[in-house]
């Protein structure tokens, strides 16, 4: 079944509120602390999306008892180094970047070999990165290709701290690390470009031994064995990077406003506002307060009359890595040339998404320039699309997906946009919200 939609009405001005669901990267990440914690952790507005789902399948797989009912989840923790090992264990992260790379670094004290296996998409990303320093600590992988998925990890018990120098900027190679490094013995060492800090924050607020130093382009984390965790009680905040669709549905649609609630507005991750505000779009954060390390607020955005082009600051990056596609679309109206640069960590993710910003613009007419790792986009605050455009494809990356309704939405045509499914694995409400807009 292709699972297609067809799109051929823009949405009128309209004044909203509205709620959307959990934070994909904190929900993986309390399943997994929560796993190795010493006790009953619970979590409401847990992200009940395809990769936390497969999250949860995998810890149940290493014997974590995880019950859900009513929108609670509880998760039964083992201890650090709790995990029941057995023989012939496969571990499948589906299209989860965060998860195949996150528990690769857990499974560092495996006594068997263990098998993580994805999806497609998954399956053609980058794991040397991942598998090069959890070697280091004495884990032994075989890749395929000497890089990608399937991979298969031994563990050693006899774990060696590390120093990994990080500089890329991804929050998932850094992760990694950290949770290897809460079962060697002795101190690991991270210099990391700036990236997403939720799994820093998570230990912070559990009081594990990590310290962090930051200076102006790096964190530099220590983090120590660590022999117990405490449960964690979680209210998951919403998501920013969910969000972005509906802040993108706002601006590019006349005289509207919209307040999303309960946001996590990490400064790690709201590099989407900064960049939204330099183009002239008026947002504020509405409530603000700090909860359990993280900073949430209610959102508000209001249609701006004109759209700036920009030259974007390559330093906000890695705090917008999954919301380009939808920052490229806003371009797209703007007044005059718009300049992104530094992006080739764009096209590591589910599909090569600079590629795929490109050919969406293409489509619609809109001039653009790329190369292997920036795009210049010549913005049109007056077109108009009057013909059929078709997606389809794009290794069903759901952001893909979501931005080309979005667009639909708002600069018209007859949009045949393929692989629905693919929003399953981060915002499977996400059609469901967008027809409250339509009413």
């Amino acid at each position: 079944m292709d699972n297609k939609i067809v799109l051929k009405k823009k949405i009128t001005s309209f004044s909203k509120k509205i709620s959307i669901p959990g934070d994909k990267s904190i929900s993986i990440r309390w399943v997994l602390i929560s796993s190795l914690a010493n006790g009953i952790s619970k979590a409401t507005n847990l992200l009940m999306s395809e990769d936390v789902i497969a999250s949860i399948q995998a810890i149940r797989k290493l014997g974590v008892k995880v019950s859900v009912k009513n929108d609670i989840c509880k998760i039964y923790g083992v201890g650090v180094r709790g995990y029941k090992y057995k023989k012939n264990v496969s571990i499948n992260a589906r299209n989860s970047g965060t998860l195949g790379r996150l528990i690769s670094g857990i499974l560092v004290d495996t006594p068997f070999p263990i098998k993580i296996i994805g999806d497609k998409s998954l399956s053609e990303r980058d794991f040397k990165r991942i598998a090069k320093p959890l070697t280091k600590f004495g884990a032994s992988f075989h890749l395929r290709n000497n890089c990608k998925l399937p991979l298969i990890i031994k563990g050693s018990q006899k774990l060696k701290p590390i120093k990994f120098f990080e500089n890329k900027g991804s929050a998932q190679c850094k992760s990694s690390v950290i949770f290897a490094g809460i079962k060697a013995n002795g101190t690991t060492f991270i210099k990391a470009k700036k990236s997403r800090n939720h799994t820093e924050l998570l230990f912070k607020y559990l009081k594990l031994p990590i310290k962090i130093k930051k200076n102006k382009n790096f964190d530099l984390i220590k983090i120590r064995k660590v022999n117990n965790i405490r449960p964690i009680n979680y209210n998951v905040p919403s998501d920013i990077s969910s969000g972005a669709f509906f802040i993108a549905l706002t601006v590019l649609s006349k005289k509207s406003q919209l307040i999303i609630k309960n946001i996590n507005i990490n400064p790690t991750r709201i590099g989407i506002i900064k960049i939204l505000k330099k183009m002239g779009v008026k947002i504020l954060f509405l409530r603000k307060k700090i909860y359990k390390g993280e900073a949430i607020a209610d959102v508000l955005v209001k249609s701006p009359t004109r759209i700036k082009s920009i030259n974007c600051p390559s330093r906000l990056n890695s705090e917008a890595i999954d919301e380009f596609l939808i920052i490229f679309l806003i371009a797209a109206k703007a007044k005059g040339i718009s300049i992104f640069k530094n992006l080739g960590e764009l096209n590591m993710k589910e599909s090569p998404r600079l590629e795929w910003g490109s050919k969406i613009l293409k489509l619609m007419g809109i001039k653009v320039i790329t190369t292997k790792d920036s795009i210049k986009i010549f913005g049109n605050p007056n077109l108009k699309i009057n013909k059929r455009i078709i997606i389809r494809n794009y290794l069903k990356d759901h952001r893909v997906f979501m931005t080309s309704v979005i667009a639909a939405l708002t600069f018209g045509g007859e949009w045949h946009i393929h692989d629905k499914n693919s929003i399953k694995t981060s915002f499977p409400s996400f059609l469901k919200v967008i027809n409250t807009f339509k009413k």
